[in-house]
């Protein structure tokens, strides 16, 4: 089940997200976004916070829908839907938990009266744009970018 997180999880939620980009090598190149990545109540406070959970409440991952001109937009235009810092909890992998986190998303930006949902994703992450492919991402290439010096991510689209 993917739902709004709930103030009493937010530290979880934040654990969760560094524990699955740690687990995953991607904080290598920026050592600092950890705390960015912890920070879930902040996160909550400027866009919408999702959590896949089981039935007994278990979180088992998360992501961040964000809308364009807020603290969080990185690429996102008038009419898109952005999202970020999607993360599984190490155990949960091959559940469908990013598919579920995916698919809410693109909900989300429907009932928001979106156009189309955006997405940065390193280049490493093979797994990942697979299964955004899979669901209808293509690549938006004009907007690369590069955060951090040597550390490209590679933009997404898909139109609603």
């Amino acid at each position: 089940m993917v739902r709004a997180a709930r103030p009493e999880e937010h530290a979880e939620v934040g654990a969760l997200t560094v524990a699955a980009y740690e687990a995953d090598g991607l904080l290598v190149a920026d050592p600092d976004y950890v705390h960015e990545l912890a920070d879930a109540a902040s996160r909550a406070s400027h866009a919408d916070l999702l959590v896949a959970v089981t039935e007994a409440g278990e979180l088992l991952g998360t992501v961040t829908v964000v809308t364009p001109g807020t603290p969080l937009a990185e690429i996102s235009r008038e009419g898109e839907v952005e999202f970020r810092m999607l993360a599984t909890a190490p155990h949960a992998r091959g559940r469908g938990v990013g598919e579920a986190l995916t698919r809410a998303v693109l909900a989300r930006a429907r009932e928001l009266g979106a156009r189309r949902v955006v997405m940065s994703s390193l280049d490493s992450m093979k797994s990942a744009h697979r299964l955004y492919e899979r669901l209808g991402f293509k690549r938006l290439p004009e907007r690369d970018w590069e955060p951090v010096a040597g550390f490209w991510l590679r933009a997404y689209s898909v139109d609603l």
